[in-house]
């Protein structure tokens, strides 16, 4: 039983940071691929980021590419997604997501297990 919860989505205005977090519960978190999807109003879901677990190696769409770290705490099995200079078009539910074996894809189908999401809102 693997269960994800996000944390710090809020309002921010154009240009401003956030730090989304995620907390995960079961086991072997440190052998596990932690991704970053949002959902835009009327869109479907999209990759933002992940990180493998074994390497700790980071993948990025490119459109956040040097706004956005991800970055993982195997000892308190948490990710973060830092965003910085952030535009309105980020405006989305961000969700963190699980894939137990570890393969590195920004596949949506390859994750196992979802967080609920969290509210990310750039005002222009």
């Amino acid at each position: 039983q693997v269960q994800l919860e996000e944390s710090g989505g809020g309002l921010v205005q154009a240009g401003g940071s956030l730090r989304l977090s995620c907390s995960v519960s079961g086991r072997m978190f440190s052998r596990t691929t932690m991704g970053w999807f949002r959902q835009a109003p009327g869109k479907e879901r999209d990759f933002v980021a992940a990180i493998t677990g074994s390497g700790g190696v980071p993948y990025y769409v490119d459109s956040v590419k040097g706004r956005f770290t991800i970055s993982r705490d195997n000892a308190k099995s948490t990710v973060s997604l830092q965003m910085n200079s952030l535009k309105p078009e980020d405006t989305a539910v961000y969700f963190c997501a699980a894939d137990r074996r570890d393969r590195g894809y920004g596949r949506s189908d390859f994750y196992d297990y979802w967080g609920p999401g969290t509210q990310v809102t750039v005002s222009s």
